[in-house]
């Protein structure tokens, strides 16, 4: 009688982890009314998320259920008529039946204003370039959060951050742009070369369209370095 409960027992795992791995890695942003369903007003006392959500996303890989909330301080209105956002922060929890738990958390802001000298008016989530996709095929999904600021001349004197998660591992692109070559710094984390070539060619594609659509500046030099392990460029 024991070996055969054991047997049952063996085939029940047997099937739950065949189960978890048959499923396909998906993703999607939410509506208004799936991110208010989610991110309840008690959800989000709990777990501190004190700014209006801009954006949220959810997806499903092998290793379980997420939801991500994108949110910015939303602090005042320019006169474009454009949002101000002087701090933003980001949100990962991963859902198992009832409970909630958080798997990472991002935090930043525009460089703060000293006696009258602006130099980032503000910071924002670049969604255009954020991304929930498996892109080495593993079975995981590889969440990539963009962001960036404005300086005192728009995108070309702000910063742009990438972030790479890989099996919970963040990985960070940091750049400063200016249109003056030794104005111009990026800082490349040392994990972004032990990432699947896939995902470094993913990221390498990310930094050619900002590029084209002028949100950064990075000439080829830069990209063409980080195929080599260099852990910061600066424009020769």
């Amino acid at each position: 009688m024991k070996k055969i409960y054991t047997l049952l027992l063996l085939c029940l795992f047997t099937l739950t982890v065949a189960a978890q791995t048959d499923i396909t890695p998906s993703s999607k942003k939410l509506t208004k009314a799936e991110t208010e369903e989610f991110f309840t007003p008690a959800f989000k006392k709990k777990n501190l998320i004190n700014f209006p959500i801009f954006r949220a996303y959810t997806y499903q890989d092998k290793s379980g259920t997420y939801y991500v909330a994108l949110s910015e301080s939303a602090d005042t209105v320019n006169k474009e008529k454009d949002t101000v956002n002087y701090t933003i922060k980001a949100f990962n929890f991963k859902v198992d039946k009832t409970i909630s738990l958080k798997k990472w958390e991002i935090n930043d802001f525009k460089i703060p204003t000293i006696k009258g000298d602006e130099k980032e008016s503000s910071i924002w989530f670049w969604t255009k370039y954020c991304g929930f996709n498996d892109l080495d095929g593993d079975g995981l999904i590889d969440p990539i959060i963009v962001y960036g600021t404005f300086g005192l001349n728009g995108y070309d004197d702000g910063r742009a951050k990438i972030l790479i998660y890989y099996k919970g591992i963040k990985t960070a692109i940091r750049h400063q742009n200016s249109v003056i070559d030794a104005g111009r710094n990026t800082q490349v984390d040392a994990t972004f070369y032990q990432l699947p070539a896939q995902i470094q060619n993913h990221v390498k594609e990310l930094m050619e369209k900002m590029v084209k659509n002028n949100h950064a500046i990075f000439p080829a030099a830069y990209i063409d370095k980080m195929g080599k392990k260099i852990t910061q460029l600066t424009n020769e």
